[in-house]
């Protein structure tokens, strides 16, 4: 049963990934087939997610048959004993109009795109990191008190000060556009007042990944390719910060999403 940090180090990573995740859900009606597996959540790196969950102790594979470890169905039952917690209060919580749209300024790495800085009101403070669940690629910060939400090209980062941002951004009326639908979602889990139970996230591929690096196969990551480097980057192999390129101004926005994707790896 892991215990030691590393092992526990495995268990986080093998559990962060959607698809790993519906396979320990699928395993817990019982042992399956590798084919049967595949068949229900898709055959695309199959074996790689299989490793990854084993490497982690959570299942056992003998002969093409899959089944949970004692230690996969008793994590398994741990997450099901917590799941009455995962509702939390907003009922203090008013909704939020949007103040401003203050400043429009140009993306460092799109020049036709822009960078827009909003004020939303009243400020949501601590109750950021409850609506963390409203949204499919959304990761709450302790260290800067924001939510950071992702959809297509746009990160938005709300801040528990009442602060927007927004990056790659069109005009102006696709920043309006983007920022009353966020006060929608909102305000509608506000009125409920409990934030929704947290849904799956949504999956991420090598190539998104990819599509983010410099794409130079420069090297300096000490791998032979950037989709080498994303491969290694999603089985938790190596980190962000092993691509020195992205510090560069130029990458600021690619390093933003990249963060933002890698939550959910």
């Amino acid at each position: 049963m892991p215990g030691n940090p590393n092992e526990i180090k495995l268990v986080n990573n093998a559990m962060s990934n959607a698809t790993r995740r519906k396979i320990m859900n699928f395993l817990e009606a019982g042992e399956k087939s590798t084919e049967e597996i595949g068949e229900e959540i898709g055959k695309t790196m199959l074996d790689f997610h299989l490793k990854v969950l084993q490497q982690a102790s959570l299942i056992e594979i003998k002969e093409g048959t899959v089944k949970l470890s004692e230690y996969g169905r008793n994590f398994l039952k741990g997450k099901e004993d917590k799941g009455a917690e995962k509702n939390a209060d907003l009922s203090q919580a008013k909704p939020v109009e949007i103040a401003e749209v203050r400043q429009l300024l140009p993306c460092i790495a799109d020049s036709s795109k822009f960078r827009v800085i909003a004020n939303m009101a009243p400020p949501l403070g601590g109750n950021l990191k409850v609506l963390e669940p409203l949204f499919p690629r959304a990761r709450y910060s302790d260290r800067i008190s924001a939510l950071i939400t992702q959809k297509g090209e746009i990160i938005t980062t709300i801040y528990g000060t009442g602060k927007v941002t927004m990056t790659m951004i069109k005009n102006e009326n696709e920043a309006r556009e983007a920022l009353e639908n966020l006060r929608g979602i909102i305000n509608e889990a506000i009125a409920k007042g409990v934030a929704p139970v947290p849904r799956e996230k949504v999956r991420v591929e090598p190539m998104e990944i990819y599509k983010y690096l410099p794409q130079t196969n420069c090297g300096k990551c000490s791998e032979q390719s950037c989709y080498t480097f994303a491969i290694k980057l999603m089985s938790g192999e190596t980190n962000l910060e092993k691509c020195t390129p992205l510090k560069e101004p130029g990458y600021a926005t690619n390093f933003e999403h990249l963060q933002v994707l890698s939550a959910y790896i």
